[in-house]
């Protein structure tokens, strides 16, 4: 049951030294014409100043309230599950600190839920753009209602998109996994583990402008499979279950052979859920591990 003497939405940022973008992003908060909402910032171990920043933001009056936790550096499935601990609001939405929340997104999600949203539904799924205004990948096909995420993406759809999830359902399923010595497990996990259960509501609506950054996570895959072996192999393996096609499953087991090498896990072919095909697929992960310390080899 909803708190009604709580803004709606919390919208969080997980934020890594990226002092130098926050600005932006708070900037894209205050020009929001409903204030029904709370920005909570997760701060995941930075050294810039981020702390001195958001402190400052804390003493002016914005017409939303502002929560800053700070957390030891653990990667931005840490910081999700750091969010999703501390969120109270009805609905939550995530918005990275080199992205912008876009204008009226407040007023368009309040709205939009306020006229459709139920228990049915985990959520809303709605649009990323980028700075222009270009949607990312492909918008929603006419008339589209409802959908899972992975349902849209089966059908054709492309590029990432904007959850906005009801809290007390995102948070009914277990965290990310946290693996000794890695940073990284994919944030997929919860959502297709919502899709199993709940279909989203689509606003056909931008809700965030994104910028990808150089060091961002979408722009350094090959480093991440290198340096996070054990966080992708559980996702791999968490997929394989739910692979749709040959093909995908071939792609899923020539990945998972290739993170469990440089895990150094000895038992992953009777770890793995489809083990003939694991084993039948050696040779092609092994050489996909050969291709992933070739493109890191200076990294």
């Amino acid at each position: 049951m909803a708190d009604k003497t709580l803004p709606l939405v919390t919208v969080f940022t997980p934020s890594y030294n990226r002092a130098h973008l926050l600005p932006r992003c708070y900037e894209s908060m205050k020009a929001q014409t409903c204030k029904d909402f709370i920005w909570m910032i997760i701060d995941d171990g930075s050294s810039d100043g981020t702390e001195e920043l958001v402190k400052a933001w804390l003493k002016e009056d914005n017409g939303f309230e502002i929560q800053y936790i700070y957390k030891p550096n653990g990667g931005m499935h840490t910081a999700h599950n750091t969010a999703y601990e501390n969120i109270k609001t009805e609905l939550n939405v995530c918005i990275d600190s080199d992205d912008i929340l876009a204008e009226d997104a407040i007023k368009k999600i309040k709205c939009f839920w306020e006229k459709y949203g139920s228990d049915k539904y985990a959520g809303i799924l709605g649009l990323d753009a980028d700075f222009d205004g270009n949607i990312i990948g492909k918008g929603f096909p006419e008339g589209l209602k409802e959908s899972t995420l992975s349902g849209y993406y089966a059908a054709g759809g492309k590029g990432d998109k904007k959850l906005v999830y009801r809290t007390e359902v995102i948070t009914q399923y277990p965290p990310y996994p946290v693996f000794e010595g890695e940073k990284f497990v994919s944030l997929g996990y919860k959502y297709a583990l919502c899709d199993n259960d709940y279909k989203l509501l689509v606003l056909d609506e931008i809700l965030c402008n994104v910028e990808y950054q150089a060091d961002g996570s979408t722009n350094n895959m090959f480093r991440q499979y290198r340096r996070n072996p054990k966080g992708w192999a559980f996702m791999r393996k968490f997929h394989m279950g739910r692979a749709n096609s040959k093909k995908r499953l071939i792609e899923l087991n020539i990945h998972y052979i290739s993170s469990s090498i440089f895990a150094r896990n000895r038992y992953f072919i009777k770890e793995s859920p489809k083990k003939v095909w694991t084993l039948l697929l050696l040779p092609f992960g092994l050489a996909f591990n050969l291709l992933v310390r070739f493109k890191t080899r200076n990294k």
